[in-house]
């Protein structure tokens, strides 16, 4: 699939996250970032969903995946509450989003079951991968043996989104290498506390860090694409191959769902 073969503009939804303004007022956010990285690199329209899964059920669902042709989950402050995992009790320095988790969940799944392309980024992989049954670490650099994937606190946001920290590697023949044309290990750059613990039902591996944490996870037989990654491709897609490579197979796929849609369906006679 290429942008040639479906040159439509598809319509990208994005989960927003429901947090507090400096007046303890209820916002719905996402980062810009996320925003460019649909318009930039998936060639796409944005479209910003709100954190209201608490107020729908799965008509409701259909409803914004009848309109959108891709979901796109950001990465976020929040980590999914270990309630949906029994993961046990969060430390209060975990920051938690219950209107997103009540969203994205049901979401991701029905998002799958339908066949429209998904793109799960940082907490999106780890959502990804509970809303299938997984588990997460809750803090991976605790665990033995793995390394510290947060980023420097003391330095400049934009420089830490930016720094390529690590490497990893990609699983040989999966999903990932294939879109990026046959690399066997990439640069990335990572902020996260979380990580993927148990893949869940269906998930499959498709890249590790050097300690063993997983980067990048696809799920088996599902009818559309989908793709979890843990680090932040989207400050890159305008300078990095491998960010251009990935947010353009998500476009592609997005606008084949566009041309799928419209598409007359032909009854049995």
């Amino acid at each position: 699939m290429t942008m040639s073969q479906y040159p439509a503009l598809p319509l990208i939804g994005i989960p927003a996250c429901r947090l507090y303004d400096k007046n303890g007022l209820p916002i719905h956010k996402v980062s810009e970032s996320y925003v460019k990285g649909v318009i930039d690199g998936a060639g796409g329209v944005p479209v910003l969903l709100p954190a209201i899964g608490e107020h729908l059920g799965i008509e409701a669902l259909d409803r914004w995946l009848d309109a959108v042709d891709g979901i796109l989950l950001s990465g976020s402050p929040s980590n999914v509450d270990p309630a949906h995992y029994a993961g046990g009790e969060a430390r209060r320095d975990s920051e938690r989003d219950p209107a997103r988790d009540a969203t994205t969940l049901p979401l991701i799944r029905r998002t799958i079951e339908r066949g429209v392309p998904l793109l799960a980024i940082c907490r999106g992989i780890q959502e990804l991968n509970v809303a299938l049954g997984g588990t997460l670490h809750q803090h991976v650099h605790e665990v033995p043996g793995r390394m510290d994937h947060r980023s420097d606190k003391s330095r400049p946001m934009v420089e830490r989104f930016r720094d390529l920290a690590h490497k990893i590697t990609l699983t040989e023949g999966g999903m990932l290498q294939d879109i990026l044309c046959g690399a066997g290990d990439i640069d990335v750059n990572t902020l996260h506390g979380q990580a993927i613990d148990r893949p869940g039902e269906r998930v499959t591996v498709e890249a590790l860090a050097p300690d063993g944490t997983i980067e990048a996870v696809s799920v088996k037989n599902a009818p559309g694409f989908v793709l979890g990654l843990q680090w932040h491709p989207e400050w890159h897609v305008l300078d990095n191959p491998h960010s251009r490579r990935l947010f353009s197979a998500f476009g592609d796929a997005c606008r084949a769902h566009v041309h799928a849609k419209a598409m007359p369906v032909r009854r049995a006679s």
